[in-house]
């Protein structure tokens, strides 16, 4: 059962990464605009964004394993719709349906606190965390190869493979769930959700292109804030919410989720435009002239670190304490993203920050997933999670943005950004680690245990 719900967790990180490194082949292949390929992107974020908590919270009331297949035959379906999509639309759909294979990943935090002996959950969490920050590693480093050796309708194909065959496994290996939470979903706060995540993340995945202070981009971004705080409160005087308003108000979860969205912020942005950076000629004054594959290679270290940590987070957060550890990955977070900011010009500066980083990602998802576990009710573990998840992904739209508004600002004669503007961008990633450090010191030092079944 469990190498199964591990398999779920690295499958759906991959399907996040995996079309990153190749949008420009991507675009080629369907004879389409360089705008209308970054929606295969915008299309798969917003869809999981939604999901995820929605799907979260299905499996408490109905039961993390049915959900589960349903999510991962999700992934398998919009896999076979891209790969067989003769255009950019019937593309963007699949992508669409991919995204809802979000919910993945709560299920598998659920599934594991259901059903493994609460000693051995902090260790089982953390190596479907490490999977996780694995799977997302491993779709950039394996994207260039696989595009070469088979064409990049492969990159479709494969992970619809995997996750057909995670979910026939997953029907027979995964208990029904033991915990339920019995309280209907409130639909009208699933649409009330996605509206307002709609209209914060379109606009933010798009404000390069429409220009940030553009009508387009201002307008839904203040609907989006307004939206957000209706459904708050609705939700807080809601009987049956989707998102216990409670739960989140508990110190460490509010704390966890605000330093998810703060790893986020800097994890996403680095997977985007690292690859970019390693590629650009060193004609422009900085960058390796690497391929594709040999930049995704660059960032092999990264995958391994991930890993490595993520499995190590358990016992240093039963020593040390979580806040001590998730302080620490913060801490080694910002030294990461200040070396590729102001140490950039060799490769080994740029595979050390790596390691650094993939340390720092590896041991603060463990820990996060961990907190939350720890701090919510067994029926809450699904939604809990979705939520932090969910968060995870917002940042990291605010990163790319950010980052994109700043290389976009400090362009050289020849259209390429200028090093400037990726010293500035790493800079202001590093700072996001620093808000991460002060927000990390609010976790309690020891947070409630609700592991009981």
């Amino acid at each position: 059962m469990l190498s199964v719900v591990m398999l779920a967790a690295f499958a759906f990180a991959l399907f996040q990464s995996l079309l990153n490194p190749v949008l420009p082949a991507l675009q080629e292949n369907l004879q389409t605009t360089p705008t209308l390929v970054a929606w295969t992107m915008t299309a798969f974020l917003l869809s999981a964004s939604v999901a995820t908590p929605v799907l979260g919270r299905l499996g408490d009331r109905h039961g993390k394993d049915r959900v589960l297949v349903a999510s991962l035959l999700a992934l398998a379906v919009g896999s076979v719709i891209s790969a067989l999509a003769p255009g950019i639309g019937l593309m963007i759909v699949g992508r669409v349906v991919q995204g809802v294979g979000g919910g993945v990943l709560p299920l598998v935090f659920g599934i594991i606190r259901d059903e493994i002996a609460p000693s051995k959950v902090p260790a089982a969490i953390g190596t479907a965390s490490a999977l996780t920050a694995v799977g997302g590693g491993a779709g950039i480093v394996l994207a260039g190869p696989l595009t070469e050796l088979f064409g990049i309708r492969s990159l479709f194909w494969i992970p619809a493979a995997l996750a057909l065959a995670t979910a026939a496994a997953a029907v027979t290996a995964v208990p029904p769930s033991r915990s339920r939470n019995p309280v209907p979903v409130s639909w009208s706060a699933t649409l009330l959700l996605a509206t307002w995540l709609v209209a914060l993340l379109v606009p933010l995945s798009q404000a390069s292109r429409w220009g940030w202070t553009s009508a387009a981009v201002l307008v839904p971004l203040t609907a989006a804030a307004l939206l957000a705080c209706i459904w708050v409160r609705l939700e807080s005087r809601s009987a049956r919410p989707l998102v216990d308003m409670t739960m989140m108000r508990d110190t460490a979860v509010w704390t966890t989720n605000i330093v998810s969205l703060l790893f986020g912020i800097g994890l996403f942005a680095v997977m985007t435009f690292l690859p970019v950076f390693l590629q650009t000629p060193p004609s422009a004054g900085y960058g390796f002239g690497v391929s594709v594959t040999q930049a995704g290679l660059l960032l092999a270290p990264m995958t391994i670190t991930m890993f490595g940590a993520g499995l190590v987070a358990s016992p240093l957060e039963h020593r040390l304490g979580a806040r001590a550890v998730l302080v620490a990955a913060s801490a080694i977070n910002v030294a990461a993203m200040a070396m590729l900011a102001f140490g950039h010009d060799s490769r080994w500066q740029v595979l050390a920050s790596l390691v650094l980083l993939g340390i720092a990602i590896g041991i603060g998802f463990s820990t996060m997933s961990n907190v939350i576990v720890a701090a919510v009710r067994p029926e809450q573990t699904g939604v809990a999670n979705g939520v932090t998840a969910n968060l995870r992904t917002v940042g990291g739209s605010l990163g790319v943005a950010a980052m994109t508004a700043i290389l976009g600002s400090h362009s050289a004669a020849d259209g390429l950004p200028a090093e400037s503007g990726y010293t500035y961008s790493f800079a202001a990633l590093a700072l996001a680690g620093v808000a991460a450090i002060v927000v990390a010191v609010r976790l309690p030092a020891r947070s409630a245990q609700h592991r009981e079944r």
